[in-house]
């Protein structure tokens, strides 16, 4: 069925509920990575509620799932992650409730064939006090629906990386169960964890959720650039450009200017870009 243009820009989920405690919290931060070594006193704060819990940036992404891409009518067995863009109004409360709205920020047909450009825009905010979270947007490519008639262009254009050597370079091996550990945090779609089901989609077996990969470049630029405060995190941009097996060892390549932080993540023995044109603004959480 074609994207029905008018029916898509009229597309909105209001004031969703979303209630999270220490436990969703402490779980995230070690389906991400923290905690591998349970006496690194720098990563406790995210993982053992007895050391001033810090959530970690990107936790947000998973906090405020509205299901708004299944409202779209685009056909979802050919749907790409392309982008995830984040950012973070205040520091992310270690519990609570939200409120979410989700809307169709953007859209843009590359025509028949060719698919079409999805730009989800999903902003959060405190059930208690009604003050702004974090405001996160999704750039879906949905291959499988072009040609509507929409209008043309494209998402905005990613974020170019510096040409000098890198100012940091960050190696974490990921956990060979992390994709079984991840999908707890809501997203189960067995890719992640049943062999026979990523062997049909042309794998050699499960891969980990382009979201752990991004939350594992957060966790690596928390360690480099943060010292382990998550509350200088003002937001966390990037393109995801290659699948990541679990087991396999990422080496984040950052650069600091000022504020301004670029990243991107790599499988070196496969010689693969698996995150890309990565941004992350630093700043003082109110």
């Amino acid at each position: 069925m074609a994207i029905n243009l008018e029916a898509l820009q009229a597309l909105e989920i209001t004031d969703m509920r979303f209630a999270y405690g220490e436990r969703e919290t402490m779980l995230y931060a070690l389906s991400i990575g923290m905690g591998r070594d349970p006496l690194d006193l720098r990563e406790l704060p995210f993982v053992y509620e007895g050391e001033a819990l810090q959530a970690v940036p990107t936790m947000a992404v998973v906090l405020a799932s509205t299901g708004i891409i299944r409202k779209t009518g685009v056909d979802f067995t050919k749907v790409l992650h392309g982008e995830q863009r984040l950012t973070l109004h205040r520091r992310l409360p270690v519990a609570g409730e939200l409120l979410a709205n989700s809307r169709v920020a953007a859209v843009y047909d590359k025509g028949a064939g060719k698919g079409a450009v999805l730009l989800l825009e999903t902003t959060a905010r405190s059930a208690a006090d009604n003050a702004p979270l974090f405001t996160f947007v999704m750039t879906i490519m949905a291959r499988g629906d072009g040609g509507f008639g929409g209008p043309r262009g494209s998402a905005p254009e990613p974020h170019q990386l510096p040409e000098r050597a890198p100012d940091h370079i960050e190696v974490f091996k990921t956990r060979p169960e992390a994709a079984l550990l991840y999908r707890l945090n809501g997203d189960r779609n067995p890719l992640h964890a049943d062999p026979k089901v990523a062997l049909r989609a042309g794998f050699e077996r499960p891969i980990l959720h382009g979201l752990a990969t991004y939350g594992s470049g957060c966790r690596a630029l928390l360690r480099a650039v943060c010292d382990y405060d998550a509350g200088m995190m003002r937001s966390f941009d990037a393109r995801f450009s290659a699948p990541v097996y679990p087991g396999d060892e990422i080496v984040t390549d950052i650069w600091r200017d000022g504020d301004i932080v670029s990243f991107r993540c790599r499988v070196a023995n496969r010689d693969a870009v698996v995150l890309n044109n990565g941004r992350c603004l630093l700043g003082v959480a109110p």
